[in-house]
């Protein structure tokens, strides 16, 4: 469908969470939407055949809000610290604990601890395409769920720098995906990126922004 700025609004939020949820059920776009947000390095991965056995399981939570007359949805920019993800915009989320049922308690429990998300005022929608991480070794399973109003957020300071809320329009606005040279960890990386709110989206999350993107496009 061709995607306008009136039907992602507040009023027809109802309605979005519907056609969502009828089009998690069938095939998704998976790595061909991922492609369109890849970094030259990560292309270049997705040649390799990994053996993902070990790889770490986690989940996020891409939360979906009606809030002043907006579908929101809601990212974390990491605190800096000694690792692959340090500093960067991402979903809430994290590895698998022990006491994790299942992937999407995974995804409820760590949005709960980063940004004092409450898993009782959310509800799952459904699970898109699994992602691996080459550098960090996850194995990231996005979780799209709605809540009926804005949550209380908190941010958790050990793990979390700040809170961006962003209206989920930006993904159909062109001029907010732009390509630049990042510099990650002494690296040079030129990716796609999405510009929102003065922070740059870029690696894994543009990723799977990207097929979230391409699954509200295909809702008939």
């Amino acid at each position: 469908m061709k995607v306008t700025d009136d039907f992602l609004t507040g009023q027809h939020f109802p309605n979005l969470i519907s056609l969502l949820t009828k089009r998690l059920m069938y095939q998704l776009p998976g790595n061909s939407a991922h492609l369109r947000m890849a970094s030259k390095i990560r292309l270049q991965e997705f040649k390799f055949e990994y053996d993902i056995s070990t790889a770490i399981s986690s989940g996020v939570l891409i939360l979906l809000y009606p809030h002043e007359a907006r579908i929101n949805t809601v990212f974390i920019l990491r605190q800096t610290y000694n690792g692959v993800h340090s500093g960067q915009v991402s979903f809430p989320g994290g590895r698998v604990e022990d006491t994790d049922k299942t992937i999407i308690d995974t995804a409820l429990r760590e949005s709960s601890e980063e940004v004092n998300i409450d898993p009782n005022h959310v509800t799952i929608i459904g699970k898109m395409t699994d992602m691996y991480i080459p550098p960090s070794n996850y194995l990231v399973t996005p979780v799209l769920a709605y809540a009926s109003s804005r949550p209380d957020f908190k941010p958790d300071p050990a793990e979390v720098a700040e809170i961006i809320e962003a209206d989920i329009r930006f993904l159909f606005d062109e001029t907010l995906r732009k390509e630049k040279t990042l510099h990650v960890r002494g690296t040079q990386i030129f990716a796609p990126c999405f510009e929102v709110n003065g922070f740059t989206i870029w690696g894994a999350t543009a990723m799977i922004l990207s097929e979230l993107k391409d699954i509200i496009e295909s809702i008939d």
